[in-house]
Formats: structure tokens, sequence, C-alpha cells
């Protein structure tokens, strides 16, 4: 039994070396404020937003947000530039005010420290907004390095994210294990040769990307030692 275990221990390390982390839906119930801030910034240019509707974007960067409904709804003014900066304002005010942590952040955080793996952050959101997850959430303290896609020339579903995140920390994308809420969070992960963990929001619980995930859970709570052995 002895002997099985440190053949396990080793094999764990050779084979996952790093955690990377999406932001957004994942760590923070930011989700329901990202549509808030959706719906409220774009009626105040004549586009009417839905909780489905906003679901077609989410996993974006914000810049392709709003060019999404841009090109779909033509505005006269503001510039997309200045909606962007409008809604990623109300974005950061209200994590600020109402962010909270989803179910079992304290958990998946506190299971790979203690197991000593390297931890990162892989976000579309813009460095303002990974900054205010978390100084909200207080857990500074458990990465590393970050990366965000608003320094990349494409966002997600492009690999880029992942793979600055992956040299950030200094280990190879292949011995990193992504968690994602979204499907072009986790189509970004896959291509970058990560292993990959799917939470879904209910929202886009049942679209079949959320297939492709080496594993897929209902919270981070439920991550446990055993779904570890099953992704080495």
């Amino acid at each position: 039994m002895l002997r099985a275990s440190h053949s396990f221990f080793l094999k764990r390390k050779q084979m996952i070396k790093a955690i990377i982390f999406d932001v957004d839906g994942l760590l923070i119930d930011s989700e329901p404020l990202w549509r808030e801030a959706e719906q409220s910034v774009f009626a105040d240019v004549g586009v009417q937003l839905t909780d489905e509707m906003c679901a077609l974007t989410m996993g974006l960067r914000s810049d392709e947000v709003v060019d999404y409904w841009y090109q779909r709804n033509r505005w006269a003014s503001p510039e997309p530039a200045t909606v962007e900066q409008f809604l990623l304002e109300k974005v950061k005010s209200l994590v600020l005010e109402k962010g909270s942590a989803l179910p079992g952040v304290d958990h998946i955080l506190d299971f790979f420290q203690a197991r000593n793996y390297a931890m990162g952050l892989a976000s579309s959101s813009p460095v303002m907004l990974i900054e205010a997850v978390i100084e909200k959430l207080r857990i500074a303290s458990y990465f590393s390095a970050s990366a965000s896609a608003e320094n990349e020339v494409r966002g997600k579903p492009d690999p880029a994210v992942y793979l600055t995140a992956a040299k950030n920390l200094g280990i190879a994308p292949e011995h990193c294990l992504a968690f994602e809420d979204s499907g072009n969070g986790l189509r970004s992960a896959r291509a970058a040769g990560m292993k990959t963990v799917a939470i879904p929001e209910n929202l886009v619980a049942l679209d079949a990307v959320f297939k492709m995930a080496d594993l897929r859970l209902d919270s981070l709570a439920e991550f446990s030692e055993q779904h570890l052995e099953q992704l080495i």
C-alpha cells in the first residue's frame, strides 16, 4: 500500500504541476453581475438584452462583448470603446458591492495549496477586474501568477491567455490543470493542451461543449482526491 501511494504521488507530480483557474463565474459569482451590467449599459444605447442573450458572450473579453452587439445593433453614439469603459466600471462597482465567492472556493484553493501545487489565474477580464475580485475575496496569497486576455491579440476561445498563464507560472501547459465555467474558456484551455475541469453555470449547463471536459462537476466543493487521481 505504501509503495502504491508513493508511486501515485510521483506520477501526480510528473503529470500535473500547476492549477489554473478562470475567475468570473468560477471563483466569484459574477456572471449575474455581468448580466446586470450588460443589460444596463447596452439598454442606454438602445440594445435590450435578455439573460439568454448575455449567455452568448460568456467567456469573451469585454471589447469582444461590445463588438458582438455593436455588429448586430449598430448605435450612433457613444463609440464602442466608451461603451466598454462604462461596462467595465459598472462591473467593477457591482463586484466590490455585491460580489461573493462561489461554493467551494476556499475548499479548492486550500486543497491544492496543501499539496504544494502552483496556482494561477487566466481570465478574459481586464487586470482591473481581476484585481477587484482578488481584493473582494481576499485570495491573493494563493496565486503566484495571472494572465489577462486584455494583453493578448485574441481572447478565449483562443489558447493565448492560458499559454501565458502557464508561462508565467514556469510550467509547461501539458502539466497544467484548468478549471472553467464557460464554453469559450473550456475551448481555450483545451486548445492550450491542458486537462480541464468544467463547473458550468446553470444558464449554460446543458451546452454540449462541456462534454469535452475531462471532468465535469456542479461545484468546486465536490472536487476530491479521487477526482485528482482520475485526471493524472
